[in-house]
């Protein structure tokens, strides 16, 4: 009597192709998704801790969503470094920035840029 079993056949190890592509497209999707730019740092002073002398009137701006306020007169970004010539001396006295009613980090970051590229070199933030 005779069962006509086949001989088993060779087992085929497993391809490790596809293994090495998804490896290979992981490594470019981290590497496309990496921060490769330099950091940019932003010069501010802490409120209780900063080291600058006072001197001169109030120069406190408060950064709302979509106003300014420089000592409670709203003024424009544009407008900003103008407005503020008259309230100090020398370019390095300190400006108080302080955030409101929910203001956006980066709207803070605009502020502070844009006074540094008028020359203002002591923003202090406070809460």
């Amino acid at each position: 009597m005779s069962l006509g079993l086949q001989p088993a056949a060779a087992r085929r190890r497993p391809s490790l192709t596809p293994m090495v592509d998804v490896v290979f497209l992981l490594l470019v999707f981290f590497m496309l998704a990496a921060r490769m730019g330099a950091e940019v740092a932003l010069p501010v002073s802490g409120g209780a801790g900063g080291t600058a002398e006072w001197s001169g009137p109030p120069r406190l701006i408060d950064i709302r969503p979509a106003t300014l306020a420089l000592n409670g007169v709203e003024t424009p970004l544009e407008g900003l470094a103008e407005a503020l010539a008259p309230l100090v001396s020398e370019p390095s006295d300190p400006v108080v920035l302080r955030p409101r009613g929910g203001a956006e980090l980066q709207r803070v970051i605009e502020v502070i840029e844009a006074l540094s590229a008028a020359g203002y070199s002591q923003p202090v933030l406070v809460e």
